[in-house]
Parts: C-alpha cells; structure tokens; sequence
C-alpha cells in the first residue's frame, strides 16, 4: 500500500527533529552570508543605507563583517546575562538568521520589480524608499536588541548601537567603552 504525503509527512516530522531543521536552516544563512553571493551583497548595500555615514565605507564594512560574526556565533536557548537586581534566568531564543535572510531576498526582490536591478546596484537614494517601506510595519516603541529585531536593517543598527563604536562617534572621542586601557591612562582624557 503506497504511503500517502500526508502520512510520510507526519512520519518525517517525528523522525526528524525540528531543532536539526532549525540549526541546518541557520547554518545554510551563515554560509550564504560568507559567502560573496547575493545575500551578502545585499547586507552590505542595506548597511550603507542604514547606518551613520560618518563611519564611511570601511567603517561600515567593519560593521558588517562584526553583525556576521555575531550572527555566526549566535547560539539557540544560550543563557543570557540576567538584569541587575533579578536573579530570572533568560536563554537566547531561535535564530533570527533565517528570517532576516528572506527579508534580504525580498529586499532584493522589490528592487529588481520596481527598478530592474538588484538593490545592491540601486543608488542610495533608489535603496531608501525600498528600505523605508520594509519598516513601515516594524515596531518603533525602543531599540530592540540585536536578536529581538523584527527586520534586519532594525538588527543592523542595534548591533552597531550597542558597540564600543557608536559610542566613540557620539561623543566624538575615543572612550573605548567595554575595552580595557591600562589603569596608567584611567586619569587622562580620551582622545
């Protein structure tokens, strides 16, 4: 008697473990960021579009090789630094890696629809009505953390808001906040 889909299918779901499906799905996101293909080359265009200017072209690549980092090292149901004063323990929750690459494909699908191009070979000012709309609908009350962002140009600007660089930029001095300097330089100034 042939087995029918819906039976195989319910026989593939309990054989083979979601959590496999998910750290298969994340690793093939991580390689195709790596790699230097489409979705990669889209990340860096989005990064052009929504983070500071004021960090140029290598400062921006920078950034984006640290968010590729980050999501390369990211770790389902990790344990996560408590606040201060609560003793709740949280863990990391599924990776956003393979969201947000369908986010990058789709960015790249409208610009190809309504300009006839990939969005890594719009200009700037084509890239930004693209990118602005893809966030009409995200949630605006705070800044989310990295692995909290409904979209990917939010996870983009978070990473970089939470580093020792943003920092630096705004106060326009080298604080190097999180990094150690020898306690002999504790008493001068930042440059």
């Amino acid at each position: 008697m042939p087995l029918s889909r819906r039976a195989f299918l319910t026989w593939a779901a309990g054989a083979i473990p979601v959590a496999a499906i998910v750290r298969r799905a994340h690793a093939h996101a991580i390689v195709a960021l790596s790699s230097a293909g489409a979705p990669a080359t889209t990340l860096q265009a989005l990064a052009e579009v929504v983070l500071p200017s004021g960090l140029g072209p290598r400062g921006i690549t920078r950034e984006v090789q640290s968010f590729k980092r980050w999501m390369t090292d990211y770790r389902e149901h990790a344990e996560l630094t408590h606040g201060y004063g609560t003793s709740r323990i949280r863990y990391s929750g599924p990776t956003p890696a393979t969201r947000w690459m369908s986010q990058l494909d789709a960015l790249d699908a409208v610009a190809r629809k309504q300009h006839g191009s990939t969005f890594a070979g719009l200009s700037m000012a084509q890239r930004e009505p693209l990118v602005r709309a893809a966030l009409a609908n995200a949630k605006r009350d705070r800044m989310p953390s990295t692995s909290d962002a409904d979209h990917i140009a939010v996870a983009l600007i978070a990473h970089f808001y939470a580093s020792s660089e943003a920092n630096d930029l705004c106060y326009g001095v080298a604080i190097g906040r999180e990094t150690c300097r020898p306690l002999a330089q504790s008493s001068q100034k930042p440059r």
